[in-house]
Parts: C-alpha cells; sequence; structure tokens
C-alpha cells in the first residue's frame, strides 16, 4: 500500500498531540497522592466517566479492527460489536456497584477486601499485569498502522511514538488526565464516525467507484495433471505453482518480471485470473508483483460489481436511508479480496486474490466464521468461544474495572455505566455502517484490514481523513494510558506495596507507579512491532478471553457465592489465566507468528474461553470446598 502524506494531516495530529500532552501538564499538579494518581481521587463525575468508559472501551479494536473486519468480512465482523456491548449487561447488573463498594484503587484490592490474602494480591497483580500487556498489544499495532499514511513513517516508528507519549502522559498525571483524554476522544470518535455514515448514506451505492484500484485481468491457460503448462499470452513464461487449501496459484514471468495468478475457470475452460501478490525475498525490497513498491502499481482496492433494484441492473442507488442501504447493500456483487500465504522456495509470498461475493452472504455470518457452509467442529466451537469470551470478558478488564473508582459512590457508578452503554451502542452501530462503506468505495488496502475507517474517510476528503485519523491516534492513546494505569497500579500497589510489604509513603507509591509505566510503555512497544500484521479486533478477543478466563470467575462467585475462599479464588485466577495463554500460545495463529506452518498447532482453537472459562469456575469452587474451614466471603 502506497500512501501520500499530507501537510494537513500532520498538522491536525500535531494539534491532537499537543492538547493531550497539555491536559497531561495541567493534571500532573493533581496527582500527587495514591489516590490521586490511581482513581482520580474518586472524583469524576458519572456522566464524564460514563464518556471516558466509552472512550476507554471504543480503542483500536473497535474503530480500526471491527470497521476492518467488516470491510473485509461483512456481518462476520459486526458480531464482535454485538458481543463487546452485551458484556456490559453483565458489568451494569451484576459487577458496577458492588465492585465500587468493595475496591479502593485497583482489581485486587477488591478481590482481596474481605481476606487480607497474600496468594490474591500476587495472581491478581499477575493477572491484570498479562491481560493489560494483551490488550496493549493491538493498540500499539493500530497506533503503527495510523503513523503511516498520517506522518509517512515506518510501522515500528508509529509505534515507538504512541508508546513514547503514552508513556508520558502516565508518568506524570496518572488517572485524572486519562480519564478527561478518553472523555474528550471518546465524544469526538462518535460524533465524526457519525459524520462519515451520513457521507456513505449520502452517496448510496455505485458501480466501480472510479478509486485507483488495479484492473485485473485473466488469461486462458493448458492444464495437463493439475499443472498448468502454457498461457494464452506467448509473452508470459510459466514459472512455478503453488497449491493452497484446494486453490492452484500460477507464478509467471513477463520480461524479467514476475507475478502470481489464480487458477479458475471462464467458460467452463481453464483461466488464470490476475491477483495482488506481495512477494517478500530473503534478499531485496518488497515487491508488488514484481514491481518496485514506490511504482505504486497496487492502490486501494474493493468495488461494487453489480447492483439489483427491483430486479433490474442500475449504476447507482442515489441517497439512501440508513435501512434502505442495508437492503440495497444485499441486492449487490462485490469483489472482496481473500488472502493466502505461502512460502514458494525461498520466498515468502502474500496473494489476495478476487472473490466476487453477493451481498446476501456479506449481510449474513460465514466468511470469516465458518458456521454453515465449509463448517466443521472446530470451527463452529471457536465461534462459540469468542462470544462467551467477548460476553464476559468486559466485566474482568482491569483497566474497566478501576474507572469504577474514579466515582465518588455506587450509584454514580451505575449511572456512569448506563450512559457508557448508550454511547457504545450507538457507536456500535456506526460500524456496520463504516465497515460496509469501506467494502463497496474502493479503498481498502489489502495489506492492513485496520486502515478501512480512515480511509473510508480519506474518499471524502483529506481534512476529513486527518480528522479521523488523528482522533484514532487519540483513541489509541487513551486507552493505552488506561491500561498502562491498570498494570502499573499492579506492579507499584498490588505487588510491591501489598503483597511485598514494602513501606513506601504516597510521594513514593506514586513514583513506584511511574517507574513501573514505563517498564510495561517499553514491553508493548516490542509486542506492538512484533504483532504487526495481525488484526488489532482479533488480538483485543484474546484478551477478553484471558479476562474472562482468569478475573471473571473469582469477581462473580466473590460477589454471589458464600462459600467462596481466598484459596477458591487464587486458584481460579492461576489456573484461569495459565489455561487460557497455553491455548493462545499453541494456536494456530501464534504458530504463524512464530513461522511454523498454522495446520501443524497442537490446539485448532484460535480463542480459548470455551475451555478456559469454565474451568476457572470448576477450579474455584472445588478448591474453596476443598478449604472451606479457611475463611469465606460473604456475598457483597
Amino acid at each position: 500500500m502506497i500512501y501520500a502524506v499530507s501537510p494537513t494531516a500532520i498538522g491536525i495530529f500535531i494539534v491532537f498531540v499537543l492538547a493531550v500532552l497539555g491536559l497531561s501538564f495541567y493534571f500532573a499538579r493533581k496527582a500527587k497522592s495514591a489516590s490521586g494518581y490511581y482513581a482520580a481521587g474518586g472524583q469524576i463525575h458519572w456522566g464524564v466517566n460514563g464518556i471516558a468508559f466509552a472512550g476507554d472501551y471504543l480503542s483500536a479494536a473497535s474503530f480500526l479492527g471491527i470497521a476492518g473486519m467488516i470491510a473485509f468480512y461483512g456481518y462476520d465482523g459486526f458480531l464482535y460489536s454485538i458481543g463487546y456491548l452485551a458484556g456490559w449487561v453483565v458489568a451494569l447488573f451484576l459487577v458496577a456497584e458492588p465492585l465500587r463498594r468493595l475496591g479502593k484503587y485497583t482489581f485486587a484490592d477488591a478481590l482481596d477486601a474481605k481476606f487480607n490474602s497474600s496468594a490474591i494480591k500476587l495472581t491478581a497483580a499477575i493477572s491484570t499485569l498479562v491481560v493489560s500487556i494483551f490488550y496493549l498489544i493491538p493498540q500499539m499495532v493500530g497506533a503503527g498502522a495510523l503513523v503511516t499514511p498520517l506522518l509517512g513513517f515506518p510501522h515500528w516508528v508509529g509505534v515507538i511514538l504512541v508508546g513514547s507519549i503514552v508513556i508520558f502522559i502516565v508518568s506524570t498525571a496518572g488517572m485524572t488526565s486519562t480519564t478527561y483524554v478518553q472523555f474528550i476522544k471518546g465524544g469526538l470518535l462518535i460524533i465524526f464516525s457519525f459524520v462519515i455514515v451520513v457521507f456513505v448514506l449520502n452517496k448510496g451505492i455505485k458501480l466501480d467507484p472510479g478509486n485507483d484500484y488495479h484492473s485485473f485481468i485473466t488469461l486462458d491457460a493448458e492444464v495437463s495433471d493439475g499443472t498448468v503448462t502454457r498461457v494464452s499470452d506467448p509473452a508470459y513464461i510459466v514459472a512455478g505453482q503453488q497449491d493452497v487449501t484446494g486453490m492452484t496459484f500460477v507464478k509467471l514471468e513477463k520480461g524479467g518480471v514476475q507475478s502470481w495468478w489464480k487458477l479458475g475457470s471462464k467458460d467452463g475452460a481453464p483461466a488464470l485470473e490476475e491477483a495482488l501478490s506481495i512477494i517478500t525475498p530473503k534478499q531485496g525490497p518488497k515487491l508488488y508483483n514484481g514491481e518496485p513498491q514506490e511504482a505504486a502499481k497496487f492502490y486501494q482496492v474493493g468495488h461494487v460489481k453489480k447492483i439489483l433494484v427491483d430486479g433490474r441492473e442500475v449504476e447507482e442507488t442515489g441517497a439512501l436511508g440508513p435501512l434502505e442501504y442495508l437492503g440495497a447493500l444485499e441486492n449487490t456483487e462485490i469483489t472482496r479480496f481473500t488472502q493466502k500465504s505461502f512460502q514458494f522456495g525461498d520466498d515468502k509470498v502474500a496473494v489476495f486474490y478476487q472473490n466476487v461475493t453477493s451481498g446476501q452472504d456479506i449481510m449474513q455470518p460465514g466468511l470469516y466464521y465458518k458456521l454453515k457452509k465449509g463448517a466443521t467442529f472446530w470451527s463452529r466451537l471457536d465461534f462459540i468461544s469468542l462470544m462467551l469470551a467477548l460476553f464476559l470478558g468486559t466485566s474482568a478488564l482491569p483497566h474497566i474495572l478501576i474507572r469504577y473508582y474514579t466515582v465518588p459512590s455506587q450509584r454514580a457508578a451505575r449511572k456512569s455505566t448506563i450512559v457508557a452503554i448508550f454511547a457504545i451502542g450507538a457507536f456500535y452501530v456506526l460500524t456496520l455502517y463504516m465497515g460496509t462503506g469501506a467494502m463497496i468505495n474502493g479503498c481498502l488496502d489489502v495489506e492492513s484490514s485496520n486502515m478501512s475507517a480512515p480511509l473510508l474517510a480519506k474518499t471524502f476528503g483529506t481534512t476529513l481523513f486527518s480528522i479521523v485519523s488523528a482522533i484514532a491516534f487519540a483513541t489509541i492513546l487513551g486507552t493505552v494510558s488506561g491500561l498502562i494505569v491498570a498494570a502499573s497500579g499492579a506492579v507499584a500497589h498490588d505487588f510491591m506495596d501489598k503483597f511485598l510489604k514494602i513501606d513506601m509513603t504516597e510521594k513514593g507509591k506514586v513514583k513506584a507507579g511511574r517507574i513501573a509505566a514505563v517498564v510495561v510503555g517499553i514491553v508493548a512497544i516490542l509486542l506492538g512491532i512484533l504483532f504487526k500484521n495481525q488484526n488489532v479486533n482479533f488480538l483485543v478477543g484474546l484478551a477478553f478471553a484471558i479476562a474472562a478466563s482468569a478475573n471473571l470467575p473469582a469477581i462473580l462467585m466473590l460477589l454471589f457465592w458464600k462459600k467462596t475462599t481466598s484459596s477458591g479464588i487464587s486458584w481460579a485466577i492461576a489456573v484461569g489465566m495459565l489455561m487460557s495463554l497455553g491455548i493462545i500460545l499453541l494456536s494456530p495463529t501464534l504458530y504463524e507468528i512464530y513461522g511454523l506452518n498454522p495446520q501443524d498447532a497442537p490446539i485448532p482453537l484460535q480463542n480459548p474461553g470455551i475451555i478456559s472459562i469454565p474451568l476457572g469456575f470448576v477450579t474455584l469452587i472445588i478448591v474453596s470446598l476443598m478449604t472451606k474451614n479457611r475463611k469465606a466471603a460473604n456475598p457483597a
């Protein structure tokens, strides 16, 4: 993908960053005590906290990841929106008020309020740290993806840039600054997402939107025993062939330039369809079908191939209402791009091939999660596992839980949760229109699904693109700030102060938290660079799974089962966390990151929740019954 850097984008980006840093300087003077640093002194208004909840929750996964998944896979991406929003029902009715009554600064405070257990302090601190780091990874990946089109820097520079800014924000001002950054960017994100959707609906659906996508061609082919031997254009020489999961890709050479094609059929005869491929040799530059990257041969892609209105083909629909738009989308054929990756000799090849899809298939599940056609036992189980994690994970995310301590009362905690649900719900409805809008308007970067929403904004003008990208960057800053506050609290408050019982003054506790913030930030930067090419939404799903497995059993059983013991809580956290981590580390996605064949992964599940969440509950019940003579908790 080739991006042209815009001075307007750079200017707006700088203004946003300076505004965020200005807030940090202002509130730094108010973060002198541990209460001020970790929980904003418990004096945040419930309305501000509700929008800040939304700002915290609407992270890179929501704005970049969900819109990107919808743009590439249709309704399957929107299922994340449904799962994320449904999780707030659990937070509102089961967790908000009781947790506010129990806690002080951190998640561990609430769990340990009735026990004073060293084991709970240690396991809760580790769990907070692990979940926060897994949630940090996609935010850093998203930051790197945004900085490339905004400033023209490589991905790793963007990761370091956002990491450095956030480390400064957290290490100086703590939760107060983080709250107001999240409040401002949460409101702006919803407003400008609504603006994008208005543009999408006003434009309607058109054939071939006229953006600079590559015009693909077809060659007739001769096939012998499954091998392509010759093509209709004599200028091309067959240079190789690769079979990948039931598909055949053929390497052609013309005038010394190599390109990859997908074997299909035309009028019942074998034919090659040109694909967009990225060849990465062990040595030398990255190539786009043989052309140097700087030649910019390929740009944004994705377009509408056919529109039916009342049974007849039309070239455009004109402006549409929200429901009319969704109805018209079902009567289209859209050219999507599907990726296959493989090793060919010394070259690693990623091929993006055309995939003409009906609007009806796009508007129902099945393009990403195989639930009907092509479904297997494991694919269905993986989908259930994901939905379970999204529904149960929200109430167990440490950086969300600590926000309940920033308001003055239990009633304020409940009211701020209601505000958050309305704000988040409104935004998730908008993601459906932004994602499908990117799909049909020729603005997809096949290398980065994470850039779908900003590139959609770019089709309506550089200024809107600049503002939206800057807001997305601020979104990442706010979310990362909250995560690092949670992680630094786990290290400094839970581990050093409570578990190790290091005698520290209020000033010393704040200093320890700031040092911990720097260390966690550096770790997040390194992992953000490592996970560069992963969809941020998928990565956040893993964080939800770990949180639901390790933390939720402990929270719910502490609140509602009087036989819960300290040993039951600590063992449930440990087993849920280790089991979910183990499944993730042995999953196909991680095998791909290791450079191994994903099909060799010993565990075919991408999402661990279906196994690790029930195991956390079972562990807590069994251990609590075995240690029932020890002090048990009374339901809150």
